[in-house]
């Protein structure tokens, strides 16, 4: 198998296999990247991104749900409505300064 490129149903099928490994030896946890090998760990991150999108789409974990989503995006929204509230501050005392 190290001549052949791997596919996505591939790295899906490997993450699979070892879940059902990992369950028939007695052990209750998700597949590490240590379980795999270097280049399969990067044929997976590059399909799927962070380990646990790829334990997401392998069906081996519950979806991370749109409240984390909605929550970092609201975050972000309110970071930026801080920095222009600063930048339109400092651009005001700029322009009273110059009038002076």
């Amino acid at each position: 198998m190290d001549g052949d490129k791997l596919t996505k149903e591939l790295c899906i099928g490997l993450l699979r296999a070892k879940a059902d490994e990992l369950r028939t030896g007695g052990e209750e946890r998700f597949p590490k990247r240590a379980d795999f090998s270097e280049r399969e760990v990067v044929a997976i991150k590059a399909f799927f991104g962070p380990w646990p999108r790829a334990l997401e789409a392998a069906g081996l974990k519950d979806p991370r749900g749109d409240e984390k989503r909605r929550k970092t995006v609201e975050k972000r929204i309110r970071a930026k409505r801080r920095r222009t509230e600063a930048m339109k501050q400092k651009k005001s005392l700029r322009k009273e300064v110059m009038d002076q």
